[in-house]
Parts: structure tokens; C-alpha cells; sequence
């Protein structure tokens, strides 16, 4: 990002900060100490540690401003219109099997509305960056969605639920797009899909059961590289959401269509 504002730049610092805490255990994996907090989703002491840093670096900065953070309790901030919405590793299950696809997010909300993002996937050292109103990036490049059209030439993602009462779901709507002719992936990392939306690498994803720090930093990526991201559900907004669509301009409408249909 050629000019990030004073905001955007202490998100950056922070996540370079957690970044290098995440990759000295990403480094020894096997040692790490991982406690169950429900089936398919854990806690490290790798997430744990990295999130106090971001927090530190954060609240340092802007020690008005509110928080929530995956691993800890929602802090009310003196200004109450301005948040910091923090996953400090998304692709928890990737990071502790050694796959090197996770992500550090951190986004800022204002006034109900999302208006800066960061998702950094350190191992790739690839920061994706995005601000209302200043566009959407990747390290210094400029991000746009993807042109295409046709449906049977697209790349999607979704998430594939551990729950087996959701798999049935899940599984209808995967058959739904593929009957266009589109393979559907599942990449481990909500954040990075949405990512890889925004820089077409993706022409489109969605995924049920979120929460707001998975998918806060990538809205704004998604909508300022030229997409559209909104609620599955029936959600008055995405603050509120606990499913997410997104994709390009051609593909959006008839996408969401398609998952809300099966």
C-alpha cells in the first residue's frame, strides 16, 4: 500500500509483531502445548501469545479504542465507535498440522462498519491490506477481483463443517456449484479465502458458522478490490452474521442464489 494512513500502519506493525512469534512455534509445531476447546477447533499457546502482542501493540497505539479478540473477553473502548476485531491465527488446525496456510487478521470497525483491514500470511510473507476509500493490496501491489464470467472457468472456497449434522448441507452446496462446472476448495483459512477473493485468485467463497474476527479484515478487502461480500442468512448485516458470500461483480448475486437454493 503506497500511502496507509497512521491506523492502518499500526495494524501492519502489529501483525509483522505477532508474525514473528507465530513463526518460532510454526517452527516446532510438535511441541506445542494445544488444549481442546470444542471438536475440530483449538486453542494454542501459540494463538494465545500471539494475540497478547497484537493487543499490546494495538491498545498502545489507539488505548481508546474497543477490542475483540478470539481468545479473550470484548473490551468496551472510551470511544465507543471505533473497535479492533482480531483473529491473532486463523487456520488454528493448519498451523498445528504443519500446513503452512494460516493467517494473522485485524480489523477496524467504525461506527458499525468495517473500514480497515490487514490479513498477513507470514510464511508466504504476503500482507494484505485495505482501507474504505483507498483501495485493496497486496504488499505493493493493487488488488482487483477476477473478470471472469463463466461459472465452469471459476475457483471457489468454502469451509466443510466438523459437525456431521451440517455435513449434508455442506454437501449440497458443493454439488450445487459443481454442477456448473466450477471445483469448489476448502482451504482451512476464512480469512485467506476472503484474501484470495480480493486478489482473484478466488472467484468467489462462502462459509457458515463464523465469527465476526474471521471474516472482519476481509470484507474490506473484498469490497475495495471491487467485490461484494454480504450475510447468507437474513442478517440486517455482516456485524451480525455468522455465514459470509462474496465474490466478483458477474458471479456474486448468482452464487449466493445457488447456496441459499440448496
Amino acid at each position: 500500500m503506497t500511502q496507509a494512513s497512521a491506523n492502518v500502519n499500526i495494524m501492519i506493525k502489529a501483525a509483522r509483531k505477532a508474525a514473528r512469534s507465530l513463526l518460532r512455534d510454526f517452527g516446532e509445531v510438535e511441541n506445542l502445548q494445544v488444549s481442546a476447546k470444542g471438536p475440530g477447533d483449538f486453542v494454542s499457546r501459540a494463538d494465545l501469545k500471539a494475540e497478547q502482542l497484537i493487543r499490546e501493540e494495538l491498545t498502545e497505539a489507539r488505548p481508546n479504542y474497543g477490542w475483540v479478540g478470539e481468545e479473550s473477553a470484548e473490551v468496551k473502548g472510551a470511544d465507543p465507535t471505533r473497535r479492533w476485531i482480531v483473529d491473532p491465527l486463523d487456520g488454528t488446525l493448519n498451523f498445528l498440522h504443519g500446513l503452512p496456510h494460516w493467517a494473522i487478521s485485524i480489523g477496524l470497525e467504525h461506527k458499525g462498519e468495517m473500514v480497515a483491514g490487514v490479513v498477513y500470511d507470514p510464511v508466504k510473507d504476503e500482507m494484505f491490506v485495505a482501507e474504505k476509500g483507498a483501495g485493496a493490496w497486496l504488499n505493493d501491489r493493487r488488488l482487483r477481483v477476477s473478470g471472469r464470467r463463466d461459472m465452469g472457468e471459476m475457483l471457489f472456497a468454502t469451509g466443510i463443517p466438523v459437525a456431521s449434522k451440517a455435513l449434508p448441507r455442506a454437501a449440497r452446496e458443493i454439488a450445487a456449484v459443481a454442477a456448473h462446472g466450477a471445483p469448489v476448495r476448502r482451504s482451512g483459512s476464512s480469512a485467506l479465502d476472503l484474501a484470495y477473493v480480493a486478489a482473484g485468485r478466488f472467484d468467489g467463497c462462502w462459509e457458515h458458522d463464523l465469527k465476526i474476527w474471521d471474516m472482519a479484515a476481509g470484507i474490506v478487502l473484498v469490497r475495495e478490490a471491487g467485490g461484494f461480500v454480504a450475510p447468507l442468512g437474513e442478517e440486517a448485516s455482516l456485524a451480525e452474521a455468522r455465514s459470509v458470500v462474496a465474490g466478483n461483480a458477474n458471479v456474486y448475486e448468482g452464487l449466493r442464489a445457488l447456496i441459499r437454493g440448496a
